[in-house]
């Protein structure tokens, strides 16, 4: 008994109250956070319906501006697009269940399968990461793809989800999405040949195109400017499709699953067929490379591996 007690007086003599002060700090913690934490009644629940299709679509804001301030090449900058298809790339392996992303412009829709259960399905989660992550990833490789080009300010870009109940229903979507590609560029095309290789101004360019019809904007790249629309980068016509494919890497002698970048119609029933795994979530088909076909969204990807 003589050695408890000499053992107690020992220890509370020698030893602040640190371990009564500990819990004596904890249930005051745990007071004010029962005293504050009614304020979580003012979050709203934010959870995106089940087994719909989530499409989230980013925009860049301004950037009108922000293309002219930074000399981007008209009609099209194919380096300042592939800037864009790469930080898609980016999302796209960060989020597996983003099974295709379609970009054109200054614009990328992402397409999350409709089973998904990321950050379970809240709204503002999926729209803040995706966005943010693809703005950050534009700003970090910009010197990758635009090296002789300063960046000015930062860029930003807005975001929106949409959510697409049926397989038609986003099929329309990403076809009108496509068609939209081919009406600007087509339109954008004429304009500035008119202004760059004619001299029109601006508003004499938009006066001369005012009420024209696709085929006479056909013809009046043929005639005035030698220009066969057909013969122009089908990445400027289509836009950019973003796909996973199962890839044989010569370097190491295995198939990795990389974010191939296609360019065709995917408004036929022929691409949905080709890629049936799509819809049905499958495992990502096998797709042989030709060296040829090796883009530098596909390069960029391949030299992690090697």
């Amino acid at each position: 008994m003589q050695i408890l007690n000499n053992f107690k007086t020992l220890c509370f003599k020698s030893q602040p109250c640190s371990w009564f002060n500990s819990i004596r700090s904890i249930n005051n913690t745990k007071m004010a956070c029962s005293k504050y934490e009614y304020v979580k009644k003012f979050e709203l629940s934010d959870n995106i319906l089940p087994n719909t299709w989530i499409v989230v679509r980013i925009d860049g804001k301004g950037f009108h501006k922000f293309s002219k301030i930074h000399n981007f090449e008209k009609p099209n900058d194919k380096n300042a697009l592939n800037l864009m298809n790469y930080a898609a790339t980016l999302v796209m392996q960060e989020y597996c269940d983003i099974i295709l992303s379609f970009g054109q412009s200054d614009e990328y829709s992402f397409v999350f399968h409709k089973n998904t259960e990321v950050y379970n399905r809240r709204h503002f989660k999926i729209l803040s990461n995706v966005n943010s992550l693809f703005t950050s990833s534009y700003v970090m490789y910009w010197n990758d793809f635009l090296p002789d080009t300063k960046l000015q300010y930062p860029p930003s870009f807005d975001a929106r989800i949409v959510l697409y109940p049926s397989d038609q229903n986003l099929r329309d979507y990403l076809s009108w999405r496509q068609a939209d590609v081919h009406i600007n560029n087509l339109y954008n095309t004429c304009f500035w040949m008119l202004v760059q290789k004619s001299g029109l101004t601006c508003k004499e360019a938009e006066e001369k195109l005012r009420g024209t019809i696709s085929s006479e904007k056909h013809e009046l790249l043929f005639s005035q400017f030698g220009i066969n629309y057909n013969d122009l980068d089908i990445m400027f016509k289509k836009g950019t499709i973003l796909i996973k494919k199962q890839v044989m890497l010569p370097t190491i002698e295995k198939n990795k699953i990389l974010i191939c970048p296609f360019f065709e119609d995917m408004i036929r029933d022929d691409f949905w067929n080709r890629n049936d795994e799509l819809l049905e979530k499958k495992k990502p088909k096998y797709l042989k490379l030709e060296e040829k076909n090796i883009s530098i969204i596909l390069k960029k990807q391949m030299d992690k591996f090697s």
